[in-house]
């Protein structure tokens, strides 16, 4: 029996899809920065210094998710309010600062990230966008290495 041949690719879902995961990827960076700004505690200098690392590549997946979603012909939704109302992450706990627990809620919200890019890397395949899933798949590799780093240090 052959193959089913895959569905051909909806370019306003894969632009949905990442319009969502853009907004996912900002909030993600916006709680690293948090994290870098305030900690304190054991370990402050490496923590510092990995939190700022974690904004820098999440921002650079960022950029990879909203020129993706252009390419495909549509637009990149990353202000501020398009953060809060698309992003399914929770929100980063504004008052800590000991350093265990920005470890803590950073691991679990970059943990969370991968898990939707996971998610969004079959609906991609399943719409025949093998592009769009190997982007998720390259930034959902990358997000796995950062949480390791974070959680390192638990």
């Amino acid at each position: 029996m052959p193959a089913q041949p895959k569905a051909k690719s909806r370019p306003d879902a894969m632009i949905a899809l990442l319009n969502q995961s853009l907004a996912g990827m900002l909030d993600l960076k916006l709680s690293a920065k948090q994290a870098h700004w305030n900690v304190k505690g054991e370990n402050f200098i490496a923590l510092h210094e990995l939190f700022d690392k974690v904004a820098t590549e999440t921002d650079a997946y960022a950029d990879s998710l909203a020129e993706r979603a252009v390419q495909l012909g549509g637009v990149a939704s990353g202000t501020s309010q398009q953060i809060v109302r698309n992003s399914k992450l929770s929100p980063y706990p504004a008052s800590i600062q000991a350093s265990n627990q920005h470890v803590k809620a950073l691991g679990a919200a970059t943990g969370l990230m991968a898990d939707q890019l996971r998610k969004a890397i079959d609906t991609a395949d399943e719409a025949g966008d093998m592009v769009t899933a190997d982007l998720f798949t390259q930034i959902t590799g990358g997000l796995d290495k950062l949480r390791w780093f974070i959680e390192a240090h638990a």
